[in-house]
């Protein structure tokens, strides 16, 4: 049996995590005189790519270890390229959540980074030619650009993407 390749922002947690470091450290932020005492901020990195996702913000650091996965979906999301996933697109994740050309999933949500890692690979794959990335993930051009502006790192790198191909900039 065959091993379905995944992205790893698509990867459940626990599967991630298996790829990762976990560092605990002490930081400076909220906790009054508690503050320097207890390593509650926790950066974890993804070995195999070498990115991070750090939170230090909370107390807790049961708090601060699930902003950190947060964030480490999110850069993964908008750092690693699979080209052979956007071959598969769309997903049943963004079937389920992309009815009459409209993509339905607010950038706190725990799909948003697996679908902007589709959104982007899908992207970069058509060399951002947008109507076409479009038309593969069932959604028009408009709420393309607009899911990658959630991400502002997203829409920078399609910028930057559209540039080095002699694109016009987009707004």
């Amino acid at each position: 049996m065959t091993e379905q390749i995944t992205h790893p922002a698509a990867q459940p947690v626990e599967l991630l995590l298996r790829d990762c470091e976990i560092r605990h450290e002490r930081r400076r932020g909220p906790g009054g005189q508690h503050r320097n005492k207890t390593e509650s901020a926790v950066v974890i990195r993804h070995l195999p790519t070498g990115i991070e996702g750090q939170a230090a913000e909370r107390r807790s650091q049961f708090d601060n270890h699930r902003n950190a996965v947060k964030r480490l979906r999110l850069n993964l999301a908008v750092d690693v390229r699979t080209a052979h996933l956007a071959d598969a697109a769309p997903t049943p994740l963004w079937r389920s959540r992309c009815h009459e050309g409209k993509i339905g999933v607010n950038a706190e949500h725990e799909d948003y980074p697996t679908m902007l890692a589709e959104a982007m690979d899908v992207v970069h794959a058509r060399q951002c030619h947008l109507p076409g990335s479009a038309e593969q993930l069932s959604c028009t051009s408009s709420q393309l650009i607009k899911f990658l502006k959630k991400e502002p790192r997203a829409f920078l790198w399609l910028n930057e993407e559209r540039r080095k191909l002699g694109l016009p900039k987009l707004d």
